[in-house]
Parts: C-alpha cells; sequence; structure tokens
C-alpha cells in the first residue's frame, strides 16, 4: 500500500533525473486500423482537428510543469485524507516503471490491473505505459475464466491485484498463461509466499538498479499512433473484444472532450471529482485517471462499497466540482430521495412537490419564464432545493454527466425537478469514450449533444423518420481490436468511419439523438421494427412500482414484456431483497394492496396489482405509433435483476440475452 511518506520520499530520489528528448514526430502508417498490439495507425488528423499529436507521458510533463505543486489524489487512510502532489504522482509512476522493467515487462505487453479505484490503480496505470506497455483494466466483478481470458488474450507479463480475494482467482489460472511473469498485491498482506508475488513495498524497491536513461530511451521512443491502452468490451455478445487505445487517442481525447463538457483547467479552477465506477470501463477511465493528468484535477477515490451506499458520505465530504454517474446511478439517488420523501410528513412533501413542480417548469420553459415565476423558483430553490443538493454531496457541484447508456425521461426531470441538470455524453470504448457530449454550452433535453470540433457524425440507411445508424470520425476512434483482424474489418467501412451499431436521429441543429441498438431492435413474425427502449421508459414512468422493463418479441406474433418490481437492496451485498421499497408500497396502497414483498404479490398474483399494472401498460398501448408496439402480455418477476444476477453488466446495462436465456420458461 503506497503511503504519504513513500511519495514524499520517492520524489526526492527521482526528481532530479535527465533532460527528455521526447519522440520525434509519429512513425507514418498506412492504414487507419491494426489488430497488432504493436501495429501502429493513420491518424485522422484534419483542418477541424490539426492539433499535434502527443503521448501519454507527454502530456503528463506538459502539466507537471503547470500543476506539480497541485494536490493530485487523495485516499482515506484510517479515517484520514492522504493526498499526493501530481510531482509525487509523476515520481511514483516512473518508479513503478522501472519496476516493471525490471520485472521483464515487454513492449506492447500487458499490465493488468485488477482492483477497485485507487492510487495504485493510478500509478500503475500510467507506470505501465511509461514502461512501454499496455494497461488493461480487468472488472472486478469477473470470475476466474472471465480474467483468464483477458490476461491471455493481452499478453499480460505483470499483474496489479487488489486484495487476497482477486489474488485467489489468478492463483486459479497462473499455470495457464505462459507470460504471466509476476503479480503484485497492493492492500493485503501476502497470507502464503508464493515465487513472483510482490506486495506494492517490495515492488517499489525492485527497479533501484534501473537507470533513469534506460526509462528514458524506452519513453522517447514511443509514438502518438501506438498503442498504450486496452478496454475490453463487456462481451455481452460472445467473449469481450479487447478496443486499443492509442497514446493520440487518450491525449486527445483528454484535452478536447473533456473541454466541450465544460472541464475547467486547474489555473481557472482546480476541478475535484470522487472516483468510483469501474476504471476498467472507459468513461471512468477516460474521466477520472487521463483527464485529471491533463487538466490538473484533484481525484478523491471513493470507499469500494460506494455503490452499496457509502458514496453519499464521499461526496459529502470531498463537495466535487464535477460528478459523473451512469444511468442507473442517477436512478437509484432519485429512488431513495423518492421513498424518504414518501416517509416524510405532509407538509415536508408537499414543500418538496411545490419547489421540484418550479424548478422542473423553469427549466422545461427556458428563457420564456416570467420575472415572477424565476423569483418563485429561486426561493424554492434557496429554501427546499438547495438543502437536498446539499445533502446528496452536490451543493458546489456545477457539472452532473451521464454516461455509459441514455437516461429515462422521468430521472433527467427529476433532477430538473432538483435544478440538477443531468449532461448526457454518448460514445463507445471504440470511441475512446465519449464522442458526443453536452455540457453548460451545449444541452437540448433528451439529447447526448454534439461531437466537439475535431469529431464528426453521420447515419446511415436512414428510415422515413430519420432514423440511421451513428457512424463515427475523429481522433477519438480507436485502432482496432486485438488479435481480432476480422471483427476490427467488420467495424469500419471503405472510407474508414467507425459504425457503432446503435441507432440515432439527428436535428436541424446538430444535436444527436440515440433511439436504440440495432441487435436491440425486434423483429416481429410479421417482419415489423419495434425499437424496446421508448417503450420500456414509458412503462416505467407509467407504473411507479416497477424498476426495469424488458420487451421481447423477436420472431413473435405480438410483444411481451418481463416487469421486475422496485425492491430494498441488501446494504452488504447491494443485491435485491424481497422487501419492497417505500415508494413501492405507496403504489400498493393507492391500489388497495397490503402488499409489502414483492413474493406475497407475485405467489398470489395480487388482484389489486395487477389490475393496476395492467391498467398502466392499457394507457401505455393508447398512446403506440400503431398496434404492433402495443404490449399484449406481461409477467412479473420473482426478483429484481442485478449484476450477480447476471441481468445486469458491470455499468448496469441491462444484458438482454441473458435475460431471455434466463428466464426462457417464463
Amino acid at each position: 500500500m503506497l503511503t504519504f511518506t513513500d511519495a514524499q520520499t520517492v520524489c526526492r530520489d527521482l526528481l532530479p533525473h535527465s533532460e527528455e528528448t521526447q519522440g520525434e514526430g509519429i512513425e507514418p502508417a498506412e492504414s487507419l486500423w491494426t489488430s497488432s498490439a504493436d501495429g501502429r495507425v493513420r491518424l485522422r488528423i484534419d483542418n477541424s482537428c490539426p492539433q499535434t499529436p502527443i503521448t501519454v507521458h507527454q502530456m503528463f510533463k506538459e502539466s507537471l510543469e503547470k500543476y506539480g505543486s497541485l494536490n493530485a489524489l487523495a485516499s482515506k487512510r484510517n479515517g484520514k485524507w492522504e493526498k499526493i502532489t501530481f510531482s509525487e504522482y509523476y515520481c511514483l509512476s516512473r518508479k513503478v516503471a522501472k519496476s516493471f522493467l525490471k520485472l521483464g515487462l515487454e513492449r506492447f505487453h500487458s499490465v493488468a490491473i485488477l482492483g477497485f479505484n485507487s492510487p495504485e490503480w493510478f500509478i500503475s496505470a500510467v507506470g505501465a505505459v511509461f514502461a512501454g506497455g499496455i494497461v488493461t483494466g480487468i472488472y472486478t466483478t469477473n470470475s476466474p475464466e472471465a480474467c483468464y481470458h483477458m490476461v491471455h488474450d493481452s499478453k499480460t507479463d505483470i499483474m496489479v491485484v487488489e486484495n487476497q480475494k482477486q489474488l485467489d482467482k489468478i492463483m486459479q489460472i497462473w499455470n495457464r498463461l505462459p507470460h504471466l511473469k509476476a503479480v503484485v498485491l497492493y492492500k493485503d498482506s501476502i497470507a502464503e509466499r508464493h515465487p513472483n508475488l510482490y506486495t506494492m513495498e517490495e515492488f517499489l524497491e525492485l527497479g533501484g538498479d534501473v537507470s533513469d536513461s534506460t526509462l528514458d530511451d524506452i519513453i522517447n521512443s514511443q509514438k502518438p499512433n501506438q498503442c498504450c491502452v486496452l478496454i475490453y468490451t463487456s462481451g455481452t455478445t460472445g467473449k469481450p473484444k479487447g478496443a486499443m487505445l492509442s497514446h493520440d487517442n487518450i491525449t486527445w481525447t483528454s484535452a478536447h472532450c473533456s473541454r466541450a463538457g465544460g472541464m475547467q483547467p486547474a489555473e481557472v479552477q482546480q476541478e475535484s471529482i470522487v472516483s468510483y465506477l469501474p476504471l476498467s470501463h472507459v468513461a471512468a477511465q477516460m474521466y477520472d485517471l487521463w483527464t485529471g493528468i491533463k487538466w490538473g484535477e484533484q481525484v478523491y477515490f471513493a470507499e469500494p462499497d460506494a455503490l452499496k451506499g457509502s458514496l453519499i458520505n464521499t461526496l459529502k465530504e470531498v463537495q466535487p466540482t464535477s460528478h459523473m454517474g451512469v444511468p442507473r446511478v442517477w436512478e437509484k439517488i432519485m429512488e431513495k430521495l423518492q421513498d424518504a420523501s414518501a416517509q416524510s410528513g405532509f407538509m415536508k412533501k408537499k414543500m418538496l412537490s411545490w419547489a421540484m413542480s418550479l424548478s422542473l417548469e423553469r427549466h422545461l420553459m427556458g428563457s420564456n419564464s416570467s420575472g415572477l415565476q424565476q423569483l418563485w423558483t429561486r426561493l424554492a430553490d434557496y429554501l427546499v432545493l438547495a438543502k437536498i443538493r446539499n445533502a446528496l454531496g452536490l451543493s458546489s457541484c456545477q457539472k452532473h454527466f451521464s454516461g455509459a447508456a441514455p437516461l429515462n425521461t422521468e430521472t433527467l426531470d427529476f433532477f430538473l425537478g432538483l435544478n440538477i441538470t443531468l449532461y448526457e455524453a454518448y460514445g463507445m470504448s471504440e470511441t475512446t469514450g465519449p464522442h458526443c457530449l453536452s455540457g453548460p454550452y451545449v444541452y437540448r433535453q433528451h439529447s447526448c449533444g454534439k461531437p466537439p470540433p475535431g469529431c464528426r457524425v453521420k447515419l446511415v440507411d436512414k428510415d422515413a423518420e430519420g432514423n440511421g445508424e451513428i457512424c463515427f470520425w475523429g481522433r477519438t476512434v480507436f485502432m482496432g481490436y486485438l488479435n481480432m483482424e476480422d471483427r476490427t474489418k467488420e467495424t469500419f467501412d471503405e472510407e474508414g468511419w467507425l459504425h457503432s451499431g446503435d441507432l440515432g436521429k439527428l436535428d436541424k441543429d446538430g444535436f444527436l439523438y440515440v433511439t436504440g441498438r440495432i441487435k436491440d431492435l425486434i423483429i416481429t413474425a410479421g417482419g415489423e421494427n419495434v425499437p424496446p427502449i421508448p417503450i420500456e421508459d414509458a412503462v416505467k414512468k407509467e407504473l411507479p412500482i416497477v424498476s426495469n422493463a424488458m420487451v421481447i418479441g423477436d420472431k413473435k406474433k405480438f410483444l411481451s414484456m418481463f416487469l421486475t418490481l422496485k425492491s430494498v437492496l441488501d446494504p452488504d451485498t447491494s443485491d435485491p431483497t424481497d422487501i419492497l421499497t417505500e415508494q413501492a408500497r405507496d403504489f400498493c396502497q393507492r391500489s388497495g394492496s397490503k402488499a409489502t414483498r414483492v413474493s406475497e404479490i407475485v405467489a398470489t398474483r395480487d388482484q389489486a396489482i395487477y389490475r393496476a399494472i395492467q391498467e398502466g401498460i392499457d394507457r401505455v398501448n393508447s398512446t403506440a405509433t400503431n398496434r404492433v408496439h402495443c404490449i399484449q402480455k406481461w409477467i412479473v418477476l420473482p426478483r429484481d435483476f442485478s449484476i450477480s444476477g447476471g441481468e445486469l453488466g458491470p455499468t448496469m446495462k441491462l444484458k438482454r440475452l441473458a435475460v431471455l436465456e434466463k428466464y426462457r420458461n417464463e
């Protein structure tokens, strides 16, 4: 485990080292894509994005000159925040790089990191890139077999793991991994000694005899059009694919996409953020790690149980200036507040309802609201809404981002009611995260914004309503899938545009609206195309007891739907329990049912609840564009969807095929 004193000592030892003569320009390459770890690509540089390409090391050095004395990383040890500066961060990254070299890290082989967000994660990632390797994040929820696929595919030489639980997974597969030379454990002490297994303290001392000039030679040989990061896609369809990101992908996206979203450089305002989403996911890695270096942000690490409830406590302590969540995180906050409101007294409920309706109305009307309306809204914000934002730890937060999946209208409107605008971003692992962004100056409700200058979007195969497949061009576009030439070729068209597999439409001002996924499109037995998400969102909005709704109808004569009910989460495991949430119980009472558990409703097919659900679905069907889009049958499942149940991926995305397989009999 790294400590504050380690960082200061390392910096004293390391700061005076030889001057860089960083790699001269980029190695020319013919192709826009490659599937080799050591391949090079032609960068998509044109008049709209003429910026000189740089490596990760060049980006860090530039930031070091501006932000060296500012705090960079903060983590809690024994109840106190310990911080390291950008100078100490850089020095530790060099020290880690030397130890990787000592352990035999080869050029373009991987360092795989398996653990929750921490300074060790960041420093290992940066050190791996400095040492000429490729950083590969692995989800902490992965099974040993899933870890094996990624570690083997990426030719991982060294693994950095958080604790005994993660180490146990690797010990089960190590003998099948010919490239794996060493494992470093960064949180726990080693319970049982094995050859080539090190604690973080032991590991940091290994590279003592690797000279600065040896490391600098490797750093100086790196080119912006070479691979430095591997992001494994979640593998909802088959084995996960390793998306290769170049130095230019990382450095260009960190600089230009974050500014499009309104992130400030530290010389204007040092942004503070909380790191809690999985760093193996492209959105969190870009937002927390690489953008943090580029603009001199202060990153606070949440506790590992952040998503089980401790996140709010961290937010209250840190008071971040910017915060990012995936839709399910924002939905959970909404459900918690709705539950708290349902339990509060009559006057409190009335005050909150009054304040939220005023705020929502002002946001929806925009500049059309009258002076008197604005005065009332400001008063409501002062008396009620500001206190709620404060209780959430978001009172200093100027920008609230959502990514990884579209937000539904209910969630967007709820937060507008709290005077919080959720800025949606859209992209994929294959576009280094965000390719379209909303922000304080680029916002339209329900849109995920526009591409920043230098990025382009086009729609192909448009239907009568203007929906087409979204395609990407720009410096965010990835190099290709590692060791998968055919899959890489399928992803690009002849002109080098990346095809997303998503459906969307553009308005006259260039704002993009994502309307579905081609592979999620339901094609009925009659050959009709039905996008499921609008129907699912409408049902959830109509029925506040419903947590998840999933349309079924591929190759079927009509549409059916799986429904799950809102239930309290187990505080230890974050798994759904059988107990209905306060909001769901409220719905039951209004519908004439005394039920307090999911099992009571499902086992008895509770007449009052089933009637209320049918009425809600009838209301949704009455607004359907045609009869094909109507839900004819539905079933309530006995348990809500979860990551551990296999229905949701690591970023809470619905895994439709897994749900169909699991509930085939239903």
